[in-house]
């Protein structure tokens, strides 16, 4: 791994992954994408890995894609384009499913892919100094590998506004439509709001975990017909008989912590 993405892991199992291109304000290339494409890779398959901060070194989180490598692109032919599209879409795609909970910490700046990226995490927070912008249609391209995230994440309404005007807005409007769920005044005050979310979700089961974010996968925008009532009620049916499950409701009944719990606090 090179120094454009950083990785550490604390004795919780909580996973901080870091972009680290300050230089050019953490613009997205081919080489940051590899970087993180592997890291997540490597996440989801580390089953001592309870949660994922993404966070950003520098002055902002990410200011889009690299200009350089748009440059090359725009000089390649339609097939090259095309790969280098689907690696991003590839990534995007593992950080919105990995199994574990995941926190966007953002400040300073964050354009067009960096929406994306931030709309694949579960939680989002922000400083309130942040602003935003998808600015594709200004340089004459479209926000397509992160459209659907976005569009998933604060609506179709807030997308044809924000998509078509390119305007910029602030971490007010940001959590007013959804992009992100907190703001903070300062960096200490947004890392301590994580920290109280770190807390809240190492007391879950990490198997209810996963299975929480492959449940709201699977029913979102899906009507409650016969087939959601049969899907929901296999999913609880299952997860009934898993140990930890049966572990949690014991520790309840017993008025003591599950194992889980005792793990991330040693």
């Amino acid at each position: 791994m090179s120094d454009t993405t950083l990785y550490s892991i604390d004795h919780r199992g909580v996973a901080t992954v870091t972009l680290n291109r300050p230089e050019v304000c953490n613009a997205v290339d081919e080489i940051m994408i590899a970087e993180l494409t592997a890291t997540f890779t490597a996440l989801r398959l580390n089953s001592e890995v309870r949660m994922l901060i993404l966070e950003a070194s520098g002055n902002c989180f990410c200011s889009g894609t690299d200009l350089n490598w748009m440059k090359r692109g725009s000089l390649s032919d339609p097939n090259h384009n095309f790969e280098d599209a689907l690696r991003f879409a590839r990534l995007l795609r593992t950080l919105d499913r990995l199994p574990i909970p995941t926190i966007a910490r953002v400040h300073g700046l964050a354009l067009g892919v960096g929406l994306g990226i931030i709309s694949c995490c579960d939680l989002a927070i922000c400083t309130e100094d942040a602003w935003f912008s998808i600015p594709e249609t200004r340089l004459g391209l479209i926000p397509a590998v992160v459209g659907p995230y976005i569009i998933s994440r604060i609506g179709s309404t807030a997308a044809r506004r924000y998509f078509l005007t390119a305007e910029k807005f602030n971490s007010s409007t940001a959590n007013k439509i959804g992009l992100v769920h907190e703001t903070a005044p300062d960096l200490g005050s947004m890392d301590a709001q994580i920290e109280l979310w770190a807390n809240e979700i190492c007391q879950n089961s990490p198997h209810a975990l996963a299975a929480a974010k492959r449940l709201i996968t699977s029913v979102d925008h899906r009507p409650i017909d016969d087939a959601m009532i049969s899907d929901t009620a296999h999913r609880i049916a299952h997860i009934r008989t898993h140990e930890e499950a049966q572990e949690g409701v014991n520790a309840y009944l017993e008025q003591r912590s599950p194992y889980w719990i005792a793990t991330t606090t040693a």
